[in-house]
């Protein structure tokens, strides 16, 4: 039997001996990306073992460092990290298909380091998941910043080099800023940084202190996108689809509202944050920035940027959850995560199948391309209607457990924005399908290539299918993730 403190130190040795190798490796395209799936395959095994220690009530831990005498860089396992390192180790097989596909089909440049990156991006993403405390999540934020830079900047044009200069001065800067400061913060006021549940502040804690160190968490985890400091992520369509993919459902989003949905839940507690005025004005922020990013998406004609803004929205749906506090409205933002993964990896994986098959990027262009790419347009649809949330689609789930979360927290008033934000997801999603698959082709002839095109690139067809059944089929398991997830409430959820 696998010792757990083993597997815990798996999470990082799996994707950074892969990503040593990929170096090493790299002359031989085939070797390196049959190690990156080997150990991506490794990952989420590993993970898999991990999930069911977690949901048999058992939390592993593991020290991997201590410094100053007192701070531990340490693991502990717990749902919500469970849940990330679930999503982060199987989307990297699917993604790393698609990237196959993609970057040969694209003949694309440094494709080695693009692969090692990727590797180091998930390891991470794996010491985020199993942080024990505020320190080490810190530590490995910024890992995952400094590791998926080289990927925003892949193309080496001064559209990425813009592109990644705005990505990594707004997010080391609200991190080292904004929540560094917090971390000390936390530590200065309780005494620890490590996550419990209920939180680690005493009953008498100052009030004002509270909506501070809030206030800085919030906006400090620059990942999370919540606005005005999410311009770094469109900025970031400047990188490979993949990288795009990666971004948005895999790794570096899903990490920053990961940190927000944890923080509040292990740090602060739920009954604590609930009672902070701060949580309001910032559920507030995170509505508007619902709405606000779903209406700049839709003036946007090039796919990427309509989505990159799309996963804005979508990600404030999480800290408005977070900053709610009652019990459905963190269930509903964990279910958001996990829902809107595999709903958003979706499009992006079919953005970036339109771009290899047909040279395609702005919607206006996409008339009758539904007929000769059937496949991609309907796992598009999938995962729009998904993200919009209609049932059977996963991404239902979790507007019916944050709009229970904002009457149970009185705020009935913010259910609104949920609801105008499916409006406005149904407006600037859906005909994109209808364009691909009811208008007819602008040209039918410079169409006639596309059918052969597409016979040429399987796998960048393929995991998007995957990925669409995925957001299907999960709606189903709606349940039994709530069940997971319960432990992490103090008293479980009522």
């Amino acid at each position: 039997m696998m010792d757990p403190q083993m597997s815990l130190a798996l999470l990082l040795i799996i994707p950074m001996i892969a990503s040593a190798l990929i170096f090493l490796t790299g002359r031989n395209q085939n070797i390196r990306e049959a190690i990156s799936l080997t150990a991506a395959f490794a990952l989420l095994a590993n993970v898999i073992y991990l999930v069911r220690l977690v949901a048999a009530g058992e939390r592993p831990s593991l020290l991997l460092a201590k410094f100053a005498g007192e701070f531990d860089i340490e693991f502990v396992l717990e749902p919500l990290g469970a849940i990330f390192a679930a999503i982060a180790s199987s989307l990297w097989i699917l993604n790393t298909l698609f990237a196959i596909g993609y970057m040969r089909g694209n003949k694309e440049k440094n494709q080695t380091r693009f692969f090692a990156f990727v590797a180091i991006a998930i390891a991470g993403a794996m010491g985020i998941a199993a942080s024990g405390n505020l320190i080490t999540l810190f530590v490995f934020y910024e890992v995952l910043t400094l590791s998926t830079f080289p990927l925003v900047t892949h193309k080496g044009d001064e559209k990425a080099k813009r592109g990644g200069t705005i990505y990594a001065l707004i997010l080391m800067g609200t991190s080292l800023g904004l929540l560094l400061p917090a971390v000390i913060g936390v530590q200065a006021i309780a005494g620890t940084t490590d996550f419990m549940v209920g939180g680690v502040f005493d009953s008498n804690v100052n009030k004002m202190a509270i909506s501070i160190l809030l206030f800085l968490f919030a906006f400090g985890i620059g990942k999370a996108a919540l606005m005005p400091v999410h311009p770094w992520l469109p900025n970031a369509m400047v990188a490979p689809t993949p990288v795009s993919a990666l971004l948005h459902a895999v790794a570096v989003v899903k990490a920053g509202v990961f940190s927000i949905l944890k923080v509040v839940t292990y740090t602060f507690g739920p009954a604590l944050a609930a009672s902070s005025s701060m949580s309001t004005i910032l559920a507030w922020v995170a509505a508007i920035s619902i709405v606000l990013a779903s209406v700049i998406a839709m003036r946007q004609d090039n796919l990427k940027a309509r989505l990159a803004y799309s996963t804005v929205s979508q990600l404030s749906y999480i800290t408005f959850g977070a900053m709610l506090a009652s019990g459905m409205a963190i269930i509903g933002g964990a279910l958001q995560i996990i829902m809107h993964a595999w709903g958003k990896i979706t499009l992006f994986m079919c953005a970036g199948a339109i771009y290899t098959i047909a040279h395609r990027t702005n919607i206006s262009s996409f008339n009758g391309l539904g007929r000769t790419m059937p496949w991609v347009f309907g796992a598009f649809l999938i995962g729009a209607l998904s993200i919009i949330g209609v049932p059977p689609m996963g991404g239902s789930w979790p507007k019916f457990y944050l709009m229970v979360g904002a009457l149970e927290s009185e705020l009935a008033i913010l259910m609104g924005a949920l609801i105008v934000s499916s409006v406005l997801n149904v407006i600037y999603l859906v005909p994109i399908a209808v364009r691909g698959f009811m208008r007819p082709p602008d040209n039918p002839e410079a169409d006639a290539h596309i059918a052969e095109e597409r016979k040429k690139h399987p796998w960048v067809i393929i995991p998007p299918v995957l990925t669409a059944t995925g957001a299907f089929i999960l709606f189903f398991f709606a349940g039994d993730m709530v069940d997971f997830i319960r432990p992490v409430l103090p008293g479980g959820l009522n």
